[in-house]
Parts: C-alpha cells; sequence; structure tokens
C-alpha cells in the first residue's frame, strides 16, 4: 500500500526553502515541537541534498519519513511524528 502524499493531512508545515544544510533539518527540529504523536509535518525545501538530510534525521531521531512530492521549484519532505 503507497500512501498518497498529495492528499496527506498535515499538522505543521515548515518552510525551508532557500536555506541549505542544516538548514531543513534545523526548521525540521524546531517545527517538530508543534506536532502531536502520529501527526505528520510537511517540510518544504530546495535544497534537493534534504532528500538524504530528511530521512536520515528521521532514523536517528525515531520518527518515520514517509517521502516526498516534487512541486515547480520545490520539495515537500513529509514526517510522521512517532513519540
Amino acid at each position: 500500500m503507497t500512501l498518497d502524499l498529495s492528499s496527506i493531512q498535515v499538522e505543521k508545515v515548515v518552510d525551508a526553502r532557500g536555506t541549505s544544510c542544516p538548514g531543513p533539518i534545523l526548521a525540521a527540529k524546531k517545527g517538530m515541537p508543534g506536532v502531536s504523536v502520529g501527526g505528520v509535518m510537511e517540510v518544504q525545501a530546495t535544497d534537493t541534498g534534504t532528500l538524504k538530510d530528511i530521512p536520515a534525521w528521521c532514523k536517528k531521531m525515531g520518527h518515520d519519513y514517509l517521502g516526498n512530492v516534487e512541486e515547480p521549484g520545490f520539495l515537500k519532505l513529509f514526517v510522521k511524528k512517532m513519540k
């Protein structure tokens, strides 16, 4: 079963567009307390390195990386808070 990320309900949107590493990770870290356990946060980024950084951060922090959607000019990455 694949998740339809285009219609996912997010609790919080973190806009890290225009920043490069470690900007998107820091933005995600700062945004996570505003998400309830089981909730989903969307991280918006323009740095393609974020496609590696966010999944690695999720694994380290114990959250689920749900995937990403490419929009014109930026990426949307989805993180499910697990604890």
